[in-house]
């Protein structure tokens, strides 16, 4: 079968599980192995569109991930003193209190990575095997973003390595360094190698998190994670959109993709979050057909996610529940990969809520990339959200929703039903429990600013105005609506940072949420307050 030559036009029609098709067909087997080095497009899977069938969950797995043994067999290797890991990162593991997975990059391949681990920076004796997730893309199917020529003579090769560190102890402070063959720790390589972290507490007592959506490689961005660092928090949410390496967002062939963009990400943030835990979630800029099926293979070379090969997951901190979503199920505005979990992860969702506030949790988090509630003229709200997940936040008392994707920041009053049940003024106190679920979008951490159609109200320049002109991304287009519920609008750089204040059975617990811009002022400040568990 001949395959139609691929335009932006036919992307459109195509899911992302059927691009990913055509980029398989497209690409032969000979150019897709390299040395053992299995690529882009290693899963099949036939599309209907082009003669088969296709399902986005085979690429569950991640097609371009393989092991170490794999790559030992067939390449040839620069001397591992000559190459430097760069770009650390990590995460917690499915239990914070005992888990951590640690990332990182080596520009070559590299024999038998490792970690070593202790809890003293002098003593870092026991070491633990790396795992190796390799991606390979062909230097013809990639857009130099930079619009300098690739040096790779025929494809662009990225080596990811991980080590899941398990049996921890509770509020424990390690200290870890990577390498492999040829490459250990030295007097000489300690300095710049050292890395360190501290898991999760087992009781209830005070903490900090900060969270950002949409941050990209930017000299802005460097100001937002700097600014993260300086809160000093236990741990970061992303509400997706990382680094654009993907650079239209549509999540098609077509669009723009320089996966070098990674690393230049990865070196960005490793002074952060080499030590602080980031915790990633997805936007419309992380579907990339040319790995997987569900465009995610690239994610899950790269990070790691509490839910092996799965976007969406949850965790507990102290005294709060969080659940990460995949927006980009339920998105009209960016359909790519509309509904690629056949409502799966809705029903999980669903399951989550109904039993995650234990007697041990006070606030419910959620934070997923596309905007349930937003003003901003760029990208609006998303009608799918609202369809879905916003009745499941009414009926079981989501706290907090944090969302990026509109590179501005915005927060709601408390809303139920779709509407705003009261006030909540810069400094005020909202009780979910009687006053409902309260939206933050906190989406500009460096990416180019979006813009407001009214004028910003925030902490020293209030101005309140109702009936704001807004619309909803449905399945029809844009449906224009009239909102009262928009309270604070900033248009600039800036992180949220959220300080629990866990109380003792009896007493008010405390969720202090306040946005600040990118010069560390406060531009926002509520107080989510609930009666404490147990």
């Amino acid at each position: 079968m001949t395959l139609p030559r691929m335009t932006p036009e036919l992307a459109k029609q195509l899911s992302l599980a059927e691009q990913h098709e055509w980029f398989r067909r497209a690409t032969s087997r000979r150019a897709l192995l390299r040395g053992g080095l299995v690529g882009a497009g290693a899963l099949a899977a036939g599309p209907a569109l082009l003669g088969g069938t296709a399902d986005a969950a085979t690429g569950a797995t991640g097609s371009a991930t393989v092991s170490a043994p794999a790559l030992a067999a067939s390449l040839d290797y620069a001397p591992g003193s000559t190459v430097i890991p760069f770009g650390r990162h990590i995460a917690f593991g499915a239990d914070p209190t005992s888990q951590m997975a640690v990332a990182w990059q080596v520009p070559t391949a590299v024999r038998n990575p490792f970690i070593r681990i202790g809890t003293s920076p002098v003593d870092l004796g026991e070491r633990i095997d790396a795992e190796v997730r390799a991606l390979t893309i062909p230097l013809s199917d990639v857009t130099s973003i930079d619009n300098v020529p690739a040096s790779a003579p025929t494809a662009i090769d990225q080596y990811y390595l991980h080590a899941t560190l398990r049996n921890l102890r509770p509020g424990e402070t390690y200290f870890y360094a990577v390498g492999h063959d040829g490459y250990d720790v030295t007097r000489q390589t300690l300095g710049s190698n050292l890395g360190s972290f501290t898991t999760a507490p087992n009781r209830r007592e005070p903490f900090t998190f900060t969270a950002f959506g949409d941050q990209g490689v930017t000299y802005d961005a460097v100001a937002t994670e700097n600014l993260v660092l300086a809160q000093q928090p236990a741990f970061h949410l992303v509400a997706g959109d990382i680094c654009y390496a993907e650079a239209h967002g549509y999540g098609l062939l077509t669009d723009a993709f320089d996966p070098r963009i990674w690393d230049a990400y990865f070196n960005q943030i490793a002074p952060a979050a080499s030590s602080v835990p980031w915790q990633m979630g997805v936007g419309n800029h992380e579907m990339e057909p040319w790995y997987s099926p569900d465009g995610y293979g690239g994610q899950f070379a790269r990070f790691d996610f509490p839910t092996q090969n799965q976007t969406y997951y949850s965790f507990t901190y102290g005294n709060v529940a969080f659940i990460s979503l995949d927006g980009n199920d339920l998105s009209y505005e960016m359909p790519a990969n509309r509904g690629y979990t056949d409502g799966a992860q809705t029903a999980w969702l669903e399951k989550q809520l109904a039993s995650i506030r234990t007697p041990d949790i006070d606030f419910v988090v959620v934070y997923f990339h596309y905007c349930a509630y937003s003003t901003c003229a760029n990208n609006g709200s998303e009608g799918g959200i609202r369809d879905e997940w916003v009745p499941l936040f009414d009926q079981y008392g989501v706290d907090l929703v944090i969302n990026g994707h509109n590179h501005i920041y915005e927060r709601t009053d408390p809303i139920r039903g779709g509407s705003a049940t009261s006030a909540a003024p810069i400094g005020s106190t909202v009780d979910p429990a009687t006053q409902g679920t309260t939206y933050v979008v906190v989406g500009g951490a460096g990416e180019s600013l979006h813009k407001f159609s009214v004028a910003d109200s925030y902490e020293g320049s209030v101005d309140d105005i109702t009936g704001i002109a807004a619309y909803i991304n449905e399945a029809s287009g844009e449906v224009p609506e009239t909102v009262s519920w928009s309270r604070v609008r900033y248009t600039g750089y800036c992180i949220l940072r959220i300080d629990s204040e866990p109380a003792s059975h009896g007493g008010t617990s405390n969720l202090i949420v306040r946005g600040i811009d990118e010069y560390g002022n406060e531009i926002d400040r509520v107080v989510l307050a609930r009666k404490a568990a147990g």
